[in-house]
């Protein structure tokens, strides 16, 4: 028969699984993922940033002001526009020593996350990729994003904990 220690340990675990299950989700950790993939048929970066959908959300209503709810059809509009900027602030591109210019494409939800979609100017292949990476960093101070940069089917990738944000890559 399992002693105390096993009992009082599945009940600690179903309190805390429980939890998690309950109302909106909450993780203990702040973590994003950023995927920065040159297409060289469009000669673009396409760029694909997951994260919670909550940070986001509380991310956004920190740095604008006010609500915003990804699963409400009333706040498209003011999402694409507060997401316009917040990537043009938070996420900065180079190749080969020049700046990018990277447009704001649009989101999807996708059950608790959001994905976030840009795309470049073209360019052409890049031997050197630089980036800025600083997504939710005005809301968390341990604030983790996970970048993936893939040229000629070349992939990259380093864990950027805040407040670094910079990151480089010979291709």
């Amino acid at each position: 028969m399992p002693g105390k220690f096993f009992w009082s340990f599945l009940l600690f675990a179903t309190v805390v699984f429980q939890s998690f299950s309950v109302g909106k989700a909450f993780h203990p950790y702040h973590v994003g993922s950023v995927e920065i993939n040159y297409n060289s048929k469009s000669r673009t970066f396409e760029v694909t940033g997951r994260f919670f959908l909550d940070d986001m959300e509380n991310g956004l209503g920190k740095k604008y002001g006010g609500a915003f709810h990804f699963n409400d059809v009333k706040y498209k509009a003011r999402l694409n526009e507060a997401l316009q900027k917040y990537c043009s602030e938070y996420f900065k591109l180079k190749a080969d020593n020049k700046f990018l210019k990277v447009n704001y494409i649009g989101y999807e939800e996708d059950q608790e996350s959001v994905n976030i979609f840009m795309e470049s100017e073209p360019v052409a292949t890049p031997k050197k990729v630089e980036t800025a990476v600083s997504f939710l960093y005005n809301l968390f101070d341990d604030q983790i994003n996970i970048v993936h940069i893939i040229v000629s089917g070349e992939r990259k990738s380093e864990k950027l904990s805040y407040p670094n944000r910079y990151l480089y890559k010979q291709f």
